[in-house]
């Protein structure tokens, strides 16, 4: 059986029209399958504005509206394209929640998570295990670990920290419950593994470690076969973590497995 892995699509159907598809019976992608350029960059423009002692920009209703229409009109682009090649199993990444998933901000918007769960041939696996033939595979939706907030301080520490535990504990609860499994499907990498910050992010995020500590927990003590990952996309490589082969993918790139 030929498993192909994705990494964070992004909207960008051109680079997955490169990727090698023959033969694949199942595809599965590491959450972010939207554009979210106007969210990326207001949430960077806001971290330096703390930064610097400045405060916040606040989004409008318009600007909310097009954020949600950017990841909606992207994502369903890349999931039409994918799920004409093979079933796919997906995560959310840090993405989806923009599309349309706050109705009091966008009532003209449509929404993202109930037009997903409407399309054949394409299965949301958040915080599920999923049997593909003899293959089990668990998915891990994108969570706010409590070390990341600890360690990059966003705004709002406080409230932004005990949303972190709540998070952080549901997150290990699931994995717990998973224990063993072939393959891995999360968003963010482990922490220390592929997760160093770089790239166009704020400067003084850079050479900082942005993974989760709970997934690192979980690889090191149920070891799947392969963890797939995405979310810090400069972090892109494979590593091993005893002998679990860590895939980040980055942004749209690939890795084909035999089973």
């Amino acid at each position: 059986m030929k498993i192909l892995a994705i990494g964070d699509p992004h909207g960008r159907v051109d680079l997955l029209r490169k990727v090698p598809k023959n033969g694949v019976d199942l595809i599965l992608v590491t959450g972010d399958i939207g554009k979210a350029d106007l969210a990326r960059q207001r949430f960077f423009e806001n971290v330096k504005r703390k930064h610097k002692g400045l405060s916040e920009l606040e989004d409008d209703e318009e600007f909310d509206y097009n954020v949600s229409m950017e990841v909606y009109d992207s994502s369903m682009n890349v999931l039409n394209y994918l799920r004409k090649v093979a079933p796919v199993f997906l995560i959310y990444g840090n993405v989806e929640p923009y599309g349309g998933r706050r109705p009091e901000k966008n009532r003209k918007a449509p929404w993202l998570p109930h037009e997903i769960i409407k399309m054949s041939n394409v299965s949301v696996i958040n915080n599920k295990v999923r049997n593909f033939k003899s293959i089990r595979i668990g998915g891990l939706e994108f969570f706010m670990d409590t070390n990341w907030v600890r360690d990059f301080k966003p705004g709002d520490f406080k409230k932004k920290m005990a949303r972190a535990r709540k998070s952080t504990d549901k997150a290990r609860r699931v994995l717990n419950r998973f224990k063993d499994i072939d393959i891995l499907l999360h968003h963010q990498p482990p922490y220390g593994f592929l997760d160093k910050v770089g790239g166009k992010a704020p400067k003084h995020w850079h050479g900082k470690h942005a993974g989760s500590k709970v997934i690192l927990d979980y690889i090191k003590r149920f070891h799947p076969r392969y963890s797939f990952c995405g979310h810090i996309h400069e972090g892109k490589g494979m590593t091993k973590i005893g002998n679990t082969e860590v895939y980040n993918l980055g942004v749209g790139g690939y890795k084909i497995v035999e089973l």
